[in-house]
Formats: C-alpha cells, structure tokens, sequence
C-alpha cells in the first residue's frame, strides 16, 4: 500500500533490498544491536481523516489569544501588501531550496540578485550577500568576518544596547574559543561612547552598535568611524531597514557592515518568525562576506542570466579557508521582503516609516501625561518607546487591563534581559498599521486604569 509521505510498495522494498544484497529489513539493520532497537512497534494511534485533523488544528489555534499588538522589541505588526503572499506562495518558489543550478533557478536567483540590489541600496553600502537567517546571526556574521579582517585580533566591542537576544547569540559565538566579547556599557539609553578610544588596541577587531537599539532609540554615531578606522577596526551597525527610510543609513555613519533583519519589510509576525538577516558591506571587504552572492551575467548567446559566485564556506573550498559555516540562506524569507519592497517602492517605504514615527510620538506624548508613567529618557526615537512605570504593580494592573480589553499593551523588557534594572520598562511599538481608533483605545483604557 502507498501512504502519501512513504511511497514506496512492497516490491520497491523489495528490489532496494536486492540491490544492496540483504534479504530483509531486519537483517539490514541487525549490525545496530538490539539495545538499539524497538522490541515492540512505535505507539502511535490510528491514522486520522482529513477534516478530523483540520478541527484537530484548528481547535489548537482557537486558544491562541489574539488582539491590537503594540509590541515590538524586534518584531512588528506593519501593512504587508497582499502581493507578497500571494506571489510567494507560487509553487516555484515555496519548493525551491537554495538555488545551486543556475540553469534550473533563474527565477529565484533574480530575485536574490534583486533582493541584494535593494539591501544595497537602503543601506548605502557596495555588495549584500543572499540574505542570512536572522538579524542574530546576521551580527554573528559581522563579528566572525571583524575578527577575520584584521591579524592577531581576538575581541569585539558590543554595544549594552543592542536587542539581548543578539548579545545571547554573539555570547555563544564567543563561547569555547580564543574570541572575547567586551561591552560598551550604555548610558541613559544608548551606548556611552565617550571612552571609546580607551578600548580600542590591536587585539580589537571591531564594533558592534545598534540604532533604533533595545529601547527603540536612536543613537547618534558622530566621528565614531574615523575612531575605529584610525586604529584599523571595524563598525558594524544593525537597524531595522524600514527605520532608514527616514534615518541616516549605516554608509552615511561610514560603517564597514550594514546588519539586521527584514521581518519589518513583508514577513508576517507568525508567532516570532522566521526571520531574514541583511548584511552588505563595502568593496574591501566583498571576499569576506560570508555565505553566497548571486551575480548577473550573460551566457554564451549574449542574453541575461544569473548564477551564484563567490561562494566562500566549506562546502565550495577548503574548510580552512572558509568564511563561515552558514549553510543556507532564507531564500523564501527574502523573496517575500523583494516582492514587499517592489510593491511599496521608496515613496512607499517613506510613508510607513513616517507614519509609525509619528503615530509612535503621538501615543508617547499623551500617555507621558497620565501618573505613574513616563519617558525617563529625552532621547529620539522612532516607532518604539521605553515607557516607566512608578511600581511593578501598576504596571502590571496596566498590562492585564489592557489586555482584558484586547489590547497588547507592549513587551516588558525585564522578560527578555532578565535584569533588574529593566523590571519597570515597558517596550511600546507603533506601526503605520495602527489605526487612529486603535491609537484612541489604547489612550481611554490607559487612562481608566492609571487614574
């Protein structure tokens, strides 16, 4: 009998067994041992209809609590044009793995070569890779490639205030080697970057920023650069690309790598991902850039084609001579962020920015005027906000309240850091998604419940 996921008949069985000269399945696998082995069959129930499993899911996702999100913290609620699903979900390109034959993956491969251009261009930089699987490892990737870019250097300086879950991330990377992270401690919300030159030697490769950073703020990098590049070390800046619509982009700041992820162009919530990682950097540094880039050409009758090149990791060349194990890029991922930045073009990414700048200031400057709350930092910012709490208990009578109303009223940042410092701070987000009403909803149940 054929069952959709095992295809194989009983004679198939049996010509395979033939062919590798043994009588049984049994016997093919006997060389493991019996302590290996099941005595008794896998305990798994009968097999289930279609529509039972579709009510079975569905059941599931009914306890899933939905409501407005105003949460942030990495990952925003924006308008996604329906044209990102409906052409992504194109059987052609849902199937596709990581396009390795040119010949067959023409119609992938120029949406990564394009899915480059446009990372290229919104971040001001000379060459992006073919996308990485998230903004973390996006800034593991541009700490490997530091430390790989100048000799004899073991450490990278990161900035306090980039998302905790990057830090996670670049902590592990760090683990078990001879590589040292070392933190620029922050001050008032962003990094105090006043003693930077102390810090910098010739064992330091490079520094790791962040803007808008963990607290949605955004963080000036004035001479930061000639800084680093005076004592041959690298910037990288991770932002959120819709963020450079209307701020300046990491070339403009004279970073070396451009990092961070496109959930804010086209890729839905879902529950916290997949992700996109971006990262692009300058023509120096174009053979260190990490997984693949896919090149426009033209074949031997002179019409346009795309392939991939420069495919510097292990499974290309000598594992020692690699730039990094990354072994796929999110293909898919950064399909659905080319098809969303093509239906919004510049003008239209101009707009979402600032609309969530504004409807995000808006919200802060009438919520700062309720007691027991406010915005401790005097700092710019873009579609986030930290908003303090007086005492933990308001805020988590404001949390519950609100949600009892169906509003999510924002992440607390104590949950992601684990750190007492933040045990007051609630992380606020608002996109071009949130409407007026829903801006109004949030205001009358915060002032019913702060009075």
């Amino acid at each position: 009998m054929v069952y959709p996921y095992i295809p194989h008949t009983d004679e198939d069985r049996k010509h395979m067994l033939k062919a590798i000269g043994v009588d049984s399945l049994d016997q093919l696998f006997e060389v493991l041992g019996e302590d290996l082995l099941l005595a008794d069959s896998v305990p798994i129930s009968h097999g289930r209809t279609e529509n039972e499993v579709q009510r079975m899911i569905d059941s599931i996702a009914g306890r899933n609590m939905q409501g407005i999100p105003f949460l942030g913290c990495g990952w925003y609620d924006h308008i996604i044009p329906s044209t990102v699903e409906a052409l992504s979900s194109l059987p052609s390109f849902v199937t596709a793995y990581t396009p390795y034959q040119a010949e067959m993956s023409q119609g992938l491969l120029q949406a990564i070569y394009e899915f480059q251009s446009m990372i290229c261009e919104i971040t001001g930089l000379d060459v992006a890779n073919a996308s990485l699987y998230d903004g973390a490892n996006a800034a593991s990737e541009a700490a490997n490639l530091m430390v790989g870019a100048k000799r004899k250097s073991t450490t990278v300086l990161v900035s306090e205030t980039v998302h905790p879950f990057i830090l996670q991330v670049l902590e592990t990377w760090a683990k078990g080697t001879e590589r040292t992270l070392r933190l620029v401690p922050e001050k008032e919300g962003v990094a105090d970057l006043l003693g930077i030159s102390e810090l910098l030697d010739e064992h330091c490769a490079g520094l790791i920023v962040q803007s808008p950073n963990r607290y949605g703020l955004l963080e000036d990098y004035s001479g930061l650069a000639e800084q680093l590049h005076a004592e041959h070390c690298l910037l990288a800046i991770y932002s959120d690309p819709l963020s450079l619509a209307i701020q300046k982009s990491q070339a403009e700041w004279g970073a070396d790598i451009a990092i961070g992820d496109t959930q804010s162009l086209g890729l839905p919530l879902a529950f916290g991902g997949p992700g996109c990682g971006y990262m692009a950097v300058t023509q120096d540094l174009l053979r260190k850039l990490p997984g693949r880039i896919v090149g426009a050409t033209v074949d031997g009758e002179g019409r346009k084609g795309f392939t991939l090149t420069l495919q510097a990791r292990e499974q290309h060349i000598k594992r020692e001579r690699a730039t990094s194990n990354v072994c796929s890029n999110q293909a898919l991922a950064a399909l659905m962020t080319t098809i969303h930045l093509s239906s919004l073009g510049w003008d239209g990414m101009v707009e979402a920015a600032s609309q969530s700048y504004t409807k995000a200031h808006y919200l802060a400057y009438h919520l700062a005027q309720l007691p027991g709350m406010t915005l401790i930092w005097d700092k710019p910012f873009w579609c986030e906000f930290p908003l303090v709490f007086s005492d933990a208990k308001k805020m988590r009578k404001f949390m519950q309240e609100l949600r009892n109303e169906g509003i999510f009223a924002g992440v607390r940042l104590a949950a992601l850091t684990r750190q007492v410092k933040d045990e007051l701070v609630l992380l606020v987000a608002v996109t071009e998604k949130r409407s007026r009403e829903e801006l109004e909803l949030y205001l009358a149940a915060a002032r019913r419940v702060m009075k």
